[in-house]
């Protein structure tokens, strides 16, 4: 049971850790939009509102950005009500793996879709190699220890990349 419960200690602490990155969220007005890939040609058909190229990349990476610290907090969320249902013994390790794989691949398919939207190439990248990330876990013979190792360090990563 101390397995069990050193899951849900770690799933709690990814929870405030996804909740912390959420708050530069407000910051990211301020920083200065890549110019080496304001030259490049748009990789969406999408209608961009203004001449400047450089104007819309800031504002879609923006809302991408915040679009996938919402997904990783509500991920975290999930992963930690999965977690508290094994310490209560209304689930086996074994159950609480299979609920672990199957929440880390949907939010890696969540996440691969904003990576999909982002105009910008290297938040694309960026968040391309977060949803590759999740897809490790999912794929994790010990979904519980890949959160506790490589889960944990997506928010920072996320927030340094997407706050640049």
């Amino acid at each position: 049971m101390t397995a069990l419960r050193a899951a849900a200690l770690v799933t709690l602490a990814i929870v405030a850790t996804g909740c912390q990155s959420g708050g530069d969220a407000a910051e990211k007005p301020a920083a200065a939009p890549p110019t080496s890939a304001s030259a490049a040609p748009p990789t969406s058909a999408a209608a961009q509102p203004s001449e400047s190229p450089t104007a819309v990349t800031a504002a879609n990476t923006d809302e991408v950005c915040r679009a996938v610290d919402k997904l990783i907090v509500a991920g975290s969320k999930r992963i930690a009500a999965d977690s508290a249902a094994v310490t209560r013994d209304e689930e086996t390790a074994d159950e609480l793996n299979a609920r672990l794989k199957r929440t880390l691949a949907g939010l890696a398919d969540d996440v691969r879709e904003q990576a999909a939207r982002a105009e910008d190439r290297e938040i694309e990248a960026l968040i391309a190699d977060t949803a590759k990330q999740l897809d490790g876990g999912a794929r994790s013979a010990t979904p519980v220890k890949w959160l506790s190792t490589t889960f944990v360090d997506i928010p920072p990563k996320l927030a340094r990349g997407c706050r640049a």
